[in-house]
């Protein structure tokens, strides 16, 4: 709880230094509810920009799993009746090729805080309440200095819906009906965007013969199912932040997987192909640029004057 709460100081401070950055420098409206989304979508990149070191260590295990493949079968088929020893060899293995089987999960994981901490935030602006004396405010929101932006992040909204608002709470928010459209609308996008992003990883950037395809395929729907089932219970806010760090995801691997695939998969037979294509494309001109020898040395012999004898050039 104690990490929880230094994670909400943080999340929530962000959010009110680009909704002053938003205010104060673009002139948007403070009690926006776009001026708070953009915020979060600040949020996002600020995140996604700190856990690149760990997104290229992903990458690179994700690659290192992909090269040690016949090796680790290798084990698996020497060892097949010792587990133990099974066991101590992928480890021994991992640990020479310098593979963290984990490492693919760790920008996941690390989120997971982040997600919990800004639904906290989320949840508090939500209870806020004048009145209440029994009422607590989140994050830097309990500071003097920010408490009087807990007001105008509560009233905030987007398509008359506040940011607080959830599927499930629609029938307590002023408009019940679009923030049921708009929360339909929202996990539909989140869900689509964690599909195609993980789809992606499987069509293009995995070797037909990988073992791990299968874990992959089992992950291509059960995160969107999960994604869509608690979906109903997120706040638009979290939506918001869920749905543009795919996005993020998205754009990221695509590059990564473009420019850096892993060798023996579908993208890496689209980049060889196309580096092929580059490099014909840069011959073809240079081999159209080289002069014939016979067609210069046929005109060199037609201007070379012909020899004449002594008498004809004197009857010239």
């Amino acid at each position: 709880m104690f990490i929880l709460d230094w994670l909400k100081i943080g999340v929530s401070w962000i959010l009110v230094q680009f909704h002053s950055l938003f205010t104060n420098v673009l002139g948007m409206s403070p009690s926006s509810g776009w001026t708070w989304a953009f915020s979060i979508v600040g949020l996002v990149i600020v995140i996604r920009i700190a856990l690149i070191p760990l997104f290229v260590k992903q990458i690179k295990s994700q690659r290192n799993l992909q090269l040690i493949q016949p090796q680790m079968k290798e084990i698996q088929k020497k060892y097949a009746g010792d587990k133990d020893k099974q066991s101590q060899e992928m480890m021994k293995l991992y640990r020479e090729t310098g593979t963290n089987p984990l490492a693919s999960c760790l920008p996941i994981l690390l989120q997971a805080p982040i997600f919990f901490a800004l639904f906290g935030v989320l949840q508090s602006i939500a209870q806020y309440n004048a009145d209440d004396p029994t009422y607590t405010a989140q994050g830097v929101f309990q500071w003097e200095q920010y408490a009087s932006l807990l007001p105008q992040a509560h009233d905030a909204e987007i398509f008359g819906v506040p940011l607080y608002a959830t599927f499930m709470d629609a029938d307590q928010t002023p408009n019940p009906m679009n923030t049921r459209i708009l929360a339909i609308i929202m996990i539909l996008l989140m869900t689509a965007t964690s599909f195609i992003t993980q789809r992606q990883l499987i069509v293009k950037n995995s070797a037909p013969d990988n073992p791990m395809v299968k874990q992959q395929k089992i992950l291509l729907y059960v995160f969107p199912l999960i994604f869509a089932v608690s979906g109903i219970n997120f706040p638009i806010g979290v939506l918001i932040y869920w749905f543009t760090t795919n996005v993020w995801s998205m754009g990221q691997q695509f590059y990564v997987i473009r420019n850096n695939p892993q060798p023996g998969t579908p993208a890496h037979e689209a980049k060889e192909a196309r580096k092929a294509a580059k490099q014909a494309a840069q011959v073809g001109p240079a081999i159209e640029s080289i002069p014939d020898d016979s067609d210069t040395t046929s005109e060199t012999t037609r201007q070379q004057p012909k020899k004449t004898s002594r008498s004809q050039r004197k009857k010239k």
